[in-house]
């Protein structure tokens, strides 16, 4: 990833944006296409931006990690960092409250509400925002609980072996043979849908996965020899998982963690959407997405901006994850 490289790149989609801007006038497919070559050339010179301040401000170790980044691991640690400061900021930055109606029902945009209104007259501009919060909150309290879950799982099953190995093994087992979704909405039906509840089911789910990785790459740090020389000195068990074991399985673990909340956002989502996920008049993106469904009857695009909102964080998710596990691995052939 060489600069000269990225202004070829950067270039090429201004061309084509400018051949874009021609045919903005028109209808249609032409019209998408231009506003399409738009968002893209916004998003590059923005991550390119956004990844030369991070060079400049940043230690020069750090520094170093960034200046050879990839474009779309700047643009996706942008994307994150915006809906962090929208979820941290939500009430200063969104002009109304989440619940508070303000006009009627699906009222057009003016300029008090950048997207108008929903069905009952909110504000869908403050929503979204607010939506930043209970959304990503949801799902990263998920994912937490089902890495903590899984991550103790597999260092005990590890550590201890025999008996207890086999048995957390095949817990583990029955739990995927579960399908995710009908999981979530047999114990979403049986005890009703709180967050409590959802992050509890949520966590269920995932945990399994994260207990198989983990076991996995501690399994092969274990029948290293400084492991045994720890044994043989009469270490414990917790010297042996926080001293020795975690330090040496970091790397696959955090790129783990980004591809769950991937997964847990999305499934979070879908229950809004089915209506069993954050309940109103608390603001969540699927739950959005299928309030103002009927207007997608009408040719708005209002009900895409929520669903929007959920692909491209997941897609910046999976941008900085693989530009994690690309940079691990060349850590590990320089070494």
């Amino acid at each position: 990833y060489t600069k000269k490289n990225e202004f070829t790149w950067l270039t090429i989609i201004g061309i084509i944006l400018a051949i874009g801007l021609k045919l903005f006038v028109l209808t249609g497919a032409l019209k998408f296409f231009s506003l399409a070559v738009s968002f893209i050339l916004v998003a590059s010179i923005s991550s390119y931006l956004f990844r030369t301040i991070l060079v400049f401000i940043l230690p020069k170790n750090l520094s170093r990690e960034f200046k050879t980044a990839p474009l779309t691991a700047a643009f996706g640690l942008l994307v994150i960092l915006i809906y962090f400061i929208a979820a941290v900021f939500a009430p200063l930055i969104a002009p109304f409250s989440e619940s508070e109606i303000i006009a009627g029902s699906f009222a057009l945009a003016d300029d008090k509400m950048l997207l108008g209104a929903d069905q009952l007259g909110r504000d869908l501009f403050s929503r979204l925002i607010y939506g930043t919060r209970n959304s990503v909150g949801l799902a990263l309290s998920a994912t937490l609980a089902a890495f903590i879950m899984g991550t103790v799982a597999g260092l005990i099953a590890v550590t201890q072996g025999g008996r207890i190995d086999q048995i957390l093994g095949r817990i583990s087992d029955v739990i995927m043979s579960i399908p995710s979704l009908i999981f979530a909405l047999l114990v979403l039906s049986i005890l009703g849908p709180s967050i409590a509840v959802i992050v509890l089911a949520v966590s269920i789910i995932y945990a399994p996965r994260v207990f198989r990785l983990t076991r996995a790459v501690a399994g092969s740090v274990v029948v290293m020899d400084f492991i045994e020389a720890a044994k043989l000195r009469g270490e414990k068990n917790s010297y042996l998982i926080f001293k020795e074991i975690l330090p040496n399985s970091t790397a696959p673990l955090i790129a783990e963690f980004g591809l769950e909340f991937c997964f847990v956002f999305l499934l979070v989502a879908g229950l809004s959407f089915l209506g069993l996920g954050i309940q109103p008049p608390t603001a969540d993106w699927g739950s959005m997405v299928r309030e103002n469904a009927t207007l997608i009857s009408f040719g708005e695009i209002i009900p895409l901006i929520p669903a929007a909102a959920i692909a491209l964080l997941t897609v910046s998710v999976n941008f900085v994850v693989d530009w994690m596990l690309y940079r691990s691995s060349g850590l590990k052939e320089q070494k």
